[in-house]
């Protein structure tokens, strides 16, 4: 959306909202997988944005679900169980004895302990139904089972009348900008897998691989990501593994659809430096690798007066200003009663002035929800699809928190 388009927005919404555009998410998975082999499939995180889900399921080959919250979602909004990936590193007993004598059933399960094996078995058995499953291995933290014990559960199942062990499951981090590091962790995964087939006669139909791909969120990231693609997808056509590889995405598929909006409500100047107190706040937004606010984000300033002066309106902050336009440092503070919220310090701006809205970029993943949201009992933001018209459709009004943080009344239970 441009300026003008935003603003007409900003007529009909109140601060602070998230605006999530499901053009341009169609646009970046249409562009991943334009950018990777033919053969390699999409699974989507969950997590990373529940409230494009709709949008989402029909471009993308798996949905990865990781939590109940998670799967009460996708099934409320009614998304094709066949596509679903139950995946987390807690998985409930009776939840997963629930879903697996369910009729119809789910795409797959994953293992990640021995014990999460065990359980998945068990249902099966109960069920007297096959159930498609996933092993996840372990990077070295909590997550997914050593190799050893692996190779243990193959050689035991391998020919289950209860489980297809469809293959192996990986992830070992986010923000990944090394291609030497991705092509270890491929070259290891190939090894492993023929190493299997060679010692137990075993042949993965499948690899779900996470491999954390990068997003540019601040001004001072350099990053070219069609040559990072390029070289990612030379790594994965030069595999041995012949069958099915899912690539599981969530911030770099959903992070570019995103907006925040949040006004200026108040502005000081305290020792010398410039203050601007916005209606949002770090319980709303947070940024990953947002050390300490020092990283400037990708900023839009839409300014309150209607004609502004030339030059100066809905400059992006990330559009150097010469120094001698009088630009100045702003600490952009949120409402919360902490010294902890600060959204982005010393940000260079010609001025900035109460009604000033600032419209921070690529918050379409993981932005709305890692914040600390229930602290001082503050409304959860409205968000708002922009459907392929372009016509905003609120999915969420801004949504009071003060009752989860109140204690019951007398005579109440």
């Amino acid at each position: 959306m441009n300026d003008m388009q935003l603003k007409k927005l900003l007529r009909l919404k109140r601060t602070p909202f998230y605006l999530f555009d499901l053009s341009e998410l169609e646009r970046r998975i249409q562009f991943l997988r334009n950018a990777l082999p033919g053969h390699i499939k999409l699974c989507y995180a969950v997590k990373a944005n529940t409230f494009i889900l709709e949008g989402i399921s029909k471009f993308v080959d798996r949905l990865e679900i990781c939590s109940p919250g998670e799967l009460q979602i996708c099934r409320q909004l009614g998304l094709p169980a066949e596509k679903f990936v139950i995946s987390g590193v807690y998985k409930e007993p009776e939840l997963m004895g629930k879903l697996i004598s369910e009729e119809n059933g789910f795409g797959i399960y994953t293992a990640e302990s021995r014990t999460q094996f065990e359980i998945l078995h068990s249902a099966a058995v109960q069920a007297k139904k096959k159930i498609p499953l996933l092993l996840r291995l372990t990077s070295g933290n909590q997550f997914g089972l050593d190799k050893t014990e692996i190779e243990n559960i193959i050689a035991n199942y391998k020919n289950s009348d209860f489980l297809d062990i469809r293959g192996i499951q990986y992830f070992s981090g986010t923000q990944k900008s090394s291609i030497k590091r991705l092509k270890r962790e491929l070259d290891m995964l190939d090894s492993f897998l023929q190493e299997i087939y060679e010692t137990h006669g075993y042949t993965a139909k499948e690899l779900e691989f996470g491999p954390g791909l990068p997003v540019s969120y601040f001004q001072r990231d350099s990053f070219d990501e069609k040559a990072f693609l390029q070289d990612f997808s030379d790594i994965l056509s030069q595999m041995s593994f012949s069958g099915d590889i899912n690539i599981e995405l969530g911030r770099s598929i959903a992070a570019s659809c995103g907006k925040y909006f949040t006004q200026v409500v108040d502005v000081k100047c305290n020792n010398s430096e410039n203050f601007a107190i916005v209606d949002g706040g770090m319980h709303q937004i947070t940024y990953y690798g947002q050390s300490m606010a020092m990283k400037h984000p990708y900023i839009r300033v839409l300014r309150q007066q209607e004609e502004p002066p030339a030059g100066l309106q809905d400059v992006p902050c990330n559009s150097p200003v010469p120094e001698d336009e009088g630009v100045e440092a702003w600490n952009i503070c949120g409402a919360l009663c902490t010294i902890n919220d600060i959204l982005v310090k010393k940000l260079p701006l010609k001025e900035l002035n109460i009604g000033d809205v600032l419209v921070f970029e690529n918050t379409g993943a993981y932005c709305m929800t890692e914040g600390i949201s229930l602290f001082l009992s503050r409304d959860l933001p409205e968000i708002v699809l922009l459907d392929r018209s372009a016509v905003p459709i609120t999915v969420r009004e801004h949504m009071e928190t003060y009752a989860l943080n109140c204690p019951y009344s007398k005579g109440e239970n």
